[in-house]
């Protein structure tokens, strides 16, 4: 099955490509993750924090900033103490979760299988040793 999308940028372009660059930000391990957790709508940092467990607080803290910063979500502090600051999807994110939704549900039908994969596979010996 051939997908008909533009070709891929080479290596000495690689500062102009536009997929590096866009999946420089959202590849990375937590992005989907927290764009996922909000398209429920707007959500504090702490809510974001325990919907995925995981992920320190300095990595969540980078996470939103680097996709604040590429337009993918908006951050609104509100000046109480301490301070609330929310954090919502701007239309550029929703309409990439739009796209990523589908892989996202490919992820959760065929994680079994990917795990068994996996666990089966055996890898080649390293180069020279016989």
């Amino acid at each position: 099955m051939k997908i008909d999308l533009p070709p891929v940028c080479a290596s000495s372009q690689a500062e102009k490509c536009p997929v590096r660059d866009v999946l420089d930000c959202i590849g990375d391990r937590w992005s989907v993750l927290v764009l996922t957790n909000l398209s429920v709508g707007t959500l504090r940092f702490t809510e974001i924090k325990r919907a995925i467990g995981d992920i320190s607080q300095r990595m969540l803290s980078q996470t939103l900033r680097t996709l604040e910063r590429d337009g993918y979500l908006s951050r609104k502090v509100y000046p109480t103490v301490p301070p609330k600051v929310e954090y919502t999807l701007t239309s550029l994110g929703t309409s990439l979760l739009e796209k990523m939704e589908p892989l996202v549900q490919w992820a959760f039908e065929n994680h079994q299988e990917v795990k068994k994969a996996r666990a089966a596979y055996v890898p080649p010996p390293a180069a020279g040793a016989l």
